[in-house]
């Protein structure tokens, strides 16, 4: 009897592959990617936008020194604001020929808070000017160069004095007596013939100097750091930096270009103050993020697990595949001294010797045990610390022999 094979069975239709299967292997791998690192992606956002939040923020940091917009301690701004309130309107020149508009203009007082910024052709044109009716220009902590084209006649002493003690004005200058004493300090200078010195340091220098011409007055003085911010309040700096700015309905202050570096004795520019300071709060940042993120993804040891060990295994097979290996290295002379050790100090343990990991005292414990066992101490002797046995028959007795002088030793 026969019978007909059934036909081979085909793949129901919902269970066949359709061409769109390729297509999800892509959209999953995309999909575990963001997930493994969209935390690492969304912080790197948020730091990024925090950076760029501070950098943007203002800061007194982005102008020099002395510098009447800035409000950090070595700044001029409480100054200028006080002249402001008095009236005085108060504005800044950078480049030379803001300077040479500002010397020229009647009824003004331009402060050089930086002279030694300018070079020799400059200073050279700006004090070849007719400068205006009624004008003062006050020359701060200016050197020699500048010295030369704006007031010949008066030299730099070089002589720095002490900026935190108050000095009287000893001198007919109003600006200077109204002051009264003024921690100005800095450079010293030698009047000339026709000029007023004022707060005297070593005879004929002083730290300040007047020189009238007509309706034009130079004024020149050894520091900068009396009108600053952090000094503005002491003794009667205020009150000279109003009588020297404030003279005037106009005041025209020096800054410096961006770029430009003051003299030896102001701070010059480096590369870093080019870059916002909030730049490197928010590299700092970066750098506090990197560091968790490596404490939190190190490799740390867990706790200690105790295991099972896979077999146990008896003592006396231990021993049995010691003495295996003695008798195969013919060690006679081994084996007979391991067992004499241990019957010694099993032996000393229950005459009650002290010992320790090291061997008894050999004559103690063989009186003790001649006493003991009513032997000789010679045989004892013999038994304990004798030769090494000539063959395993020797071995076998003195094995023997040893079993019986503990087992007598250890009756009462």
């Amino acid at each position: 009897m026969t019978t007909t094979a059934p036909p081979p069975a085909t793949a129901d239709p919902a269970e066949q592959p359709t061409t769109a299967a390729p297509a999800a292997a892509p959209r999953t791998t995309l999909r575990t990617l963001w997930r493994r690192w969209r935390w690492w992606l969304l912080s790197a956002l948020a730091l990024l936008l925090v950076g760029t939040m501070v950098a943007g923020i203002p800061n007194n940091g982005s102008y020099e020194p002395y510098d009447p917009r800035s409000g950090a301690p070595e700044g001029t701004r409480a100054a200028d604001q006080l002249l402001q309130q008095r009236g005085v309107s108060s504005r800044t020149a950078a480049t030379e020929s803001e300077l040479a508009a500002a010397l020229r203009a009647d009824d003004t007082t331009v402060v050089l808070g930086y002279p030694d910024a300018l070079s020799s052709q400059e200073l050279t044109r700006l004090a070849a000017l007719h400068r205006g009716a009624n004008s003062r220009l006050v020359l701060l902590l200016p050197d020699q160069p500048a010295l030369k084209a704006f007031a010949p006649g008066i030299s730099i002493y070089y002589s720095a004095s002490d900026s935190t003690t108050a000095v009287e004005p000893a001198c007919a200058l109003p600006e200077a007596g109204n002051a009264g004493a003024v921690q100005l300090g800095g450079e010293s200078y030698q009047p000339g013939t026709h000029d007023v010195g004022c707060y005297p340091h070593g005879g004929t220098h002083h730290s300040l100097v007047s020189r009238t011409t007509g309706t034009q007055q130079v004024i020149v003085v050894g520091s900068r750091r009396p009108f600053t911010n952090e000094r503005l309040d002491r003794e009667g700096n205020a009150a000279l930096a109003l009588g020297l700015f404030g003279a005037h309905h106009q005041l025209v202050w020096q800054t410096l270009d961006r770029g430009v570096t003051a003299g030896p004795t102001e701070h010059r520019k480096t590369p870093g103050d080019l870059i916002p300071s909030g730049w490197y709060w928010g590299a700092l940042q970066l750098v506090l993020a990197a560091l968790l993120a490596v404490v939190w993804r190190a490799r740390r040891l867990g706790p200690v697990l105790s295991e099972r060990l896979p077999a146990v295994v008896r003592a006396s097979e231990t021993t049995e595949g010691r003495a295996r290996l003695y008798h195969r290295a013919n060690a006679r002379g081994h084996a007979a001294e391991t067992l004499r050790r241990a019957a010694r100090r099993r032996a000393a343990a229950a005459l009650g010797l002290p010992h320790t990991s090291s061997d008894p005292d050999p004559a103690a414990l063989t009186e003790a045990a001649a006493a003991r066992l009513g032997r000789p101490a010679a045989d004892l002797q013999q038994l304990l610390y004798g030769p090494a046995p000539t063959d395993d028959a020797a071995l076998l007795r003195l094995a023997d022999d040893l079993d019986d002088m503990e087992w007598q030793v250890r009756q009462p």
